[in-house]
């Protein structure tokens, strides 16, 4: 009898019986449905072609969104990579979760910061993450694993994750060398390591192929440096104006547009490596593949999102807690579930993927989250939506956000005395150009108590914020 089938046929003394915040309450599943969950690393909001994008090609993406469900107002942890993907992995918003920003953080081995992947091993999954490790931006040797992932093979450090030409990346705990790359002295060398990573993803499926799995792949691309192998970015060159880029860091770029079209061409052909692995496996009726972005997209490198339109119709960037910073792309694909060809406005976050995740599992919530369970609108039923999402952000004199309904609150300078909300009506101004705040104090007021009620004083003094944490 195989894994899978043992899991099954223990299924009814295997369910967890806890019960807390965000989780539907959804009967256990025949058999347990395998989970991919593909992480871009700043891409925007338009930066694929079933989110408006008209120049860079993304087929298989798209395809993706034609037999699943595309999610028109998801938003990502924050606006950059560390505290979003902190975010995700504990279903709690940057108020709450404990890495909140980039830096020398990484989620603690207790049990304050439990994970997707611990709950869904007591559930009967193995657990992966291959690429650039999300428990923290500077990780300790093998602290992955101790976070709850079976096999982790990628950077623990994202600052090592700038190059895809690295000297070393680590397996469990076993650091694997490449001697042949260069590293941040060249930007260079003979293993490119998306190519590594693919394979690891694809053995991962193939060596997992009886069992139930959750696999996270945390893709570097379109994150810079700024490189894409010929054959992807071949087809861009000379389409478009260029201008050398010749930074101290990332490397030298000739040609940064057709460079940036052919770094999402080739995510966009990994997304259909993947999916037709689990076709030739026989794995595809019961995987759910899930593919977002952890934030909205860079400019450094030599990268122009204004040029592709990267952040759609939004305003914004990455650093920015504006729409074009945190709302992304985000597609459910599980066939025989979710309707194909559909789109839902449902409004969701990153802390919403630990509950939802565990519902597909057929399994409750043994943790406190800041979530809710999108289950029930990737089924099409009636969905519990939430009041308002919180974020804050702790680099450029610290920010906070809030949406609520229609309204979006900003404020920004925060350590600089400034406690001023900025106020949009995204019905009427999606791109946050006309601040509304003095027609409606009320709205404010109410914005004003969720910033102070949702930011929670940080054992990381950093992460504090003097003029919230005052007794």
């Amino acid at each position: 009898m195989s894994r899978r089938n043992n899991w099954v046929a223990g299924l009814g003394i295997g369910i967890i019986t806890l019960n807390l915040v965000g989780c539907a309450n959804v009967p256990p599943q025949p058999v347990k449905p395998n989970i991919v969950y593909i992480l871009a690393d700043d891409l925007g909001y338009g930066d694929i072609g079933c989110y408006g994008q008209g120049v860079i090609k993304t087929p298989n993406i798209d395809k993706l969104a034609e037999q699943g469900i595309r999610f028109t107002q998801h938003y990502s942890g924050s606006t950059v990579c560390a505290p979003s993907r902190s975010a995700l992995l504990t279903g709690q918003h940057t108020g709450h979760t404990f890495v909140r920003g980039n830096g020398p953080y990484q989620l603690r081995e207790n049990d304050e910061d439990i994970t997707i992947p611990s709950l869904l091993k007591e559930a009967g999954y193995h657990t992966a993450t291959i690429g650039k490790a999300g428990t923290g931006c500077n990780c300790d040797i093998g602290q992955p694993n101790k976070k709850g992932f079976d096999y982790f093979f990628g950077f623990l450090g994202h600052g090592a994750a700038h190059t895809y030409f690295p000297e070393e990346v680590y397996r469990n705990s076993e650091k694997i060398s490449f001697p042949e790359n260069g590293g941040f002295k060249t930007w260079s060398g003979e293993t490119y390591i998306q190519d590594v990573f693919l394979k690891e993803v694809l053995g991962y499926i193939e060596k997992h192929k009886e069992e139930p799995f959750f696999l996270h792949y945390a893709s570097l691309l379109p994150h810079a440096q700024m490189y894409a192998p010929e054959e992807f970015k071949k087809d861009y060159k000379g389409k478009f104006p260029e201008k050398r880029f010749a930074g101290r860091h990332f490397g030298t770029c000739e040609d940064p547009n057709a460079t940036t079209a052919g770094m999402i061409n080739r995510l966009d052909w990994e997304v259909g490596q993947i999916v037709e692995k689990l076709k030739e496996l026989g794995l595809y009726e019961n995987t759910v593949v899930m593919f977002a972005s952890d934030n909205g997209p860079h400019n450094v490198g030599g990268r122009d999102p204004e040029f592709f339109k990267s952040s759609g119709p939004y305003r914004g960037i990455k650093r920015d807690l504006y729409e074009g910073g945190v709302r992304v792309p985000f597609i459910v694909q599980w066939p025989g579930i979710v309707k194909p060809g559909s789109t839902t406005d449902h409004v969701s976050a990153f802390w919403d993927v630990m509950p939802s995740l565990l519902d597909i599992a057929g399994v409750k919530c043994s943790q406190k989250t800041d979530g809710i369970s999108f289950y029930p609108t990737l089924r099409g039923n009636k969905q519990k939506q939430h009041k308002y999402l919180y974020w804050e952000f702790h680099e450029r004199g610290i920010s906070q956000a809030v949406r609520m309904g229609k309204w979006k609150g900003v404020r920004t300078r925060i350590k600089k005395g400034n406690m001023n909300i900025e106020l949009y009506n995204l019905d009427d101004d999606i791109h946050e150009n006309s601040d509304v705040a003095e027609h409606h104090p009320e709205i404010v007021k109410t914005i004003a108590e969720i910033m102070e009620r949702e930011h929670e004083v940080s054992p990381v003094e950093k992460f504090r914020i003097p003029q919230l944490d005052q007794d």
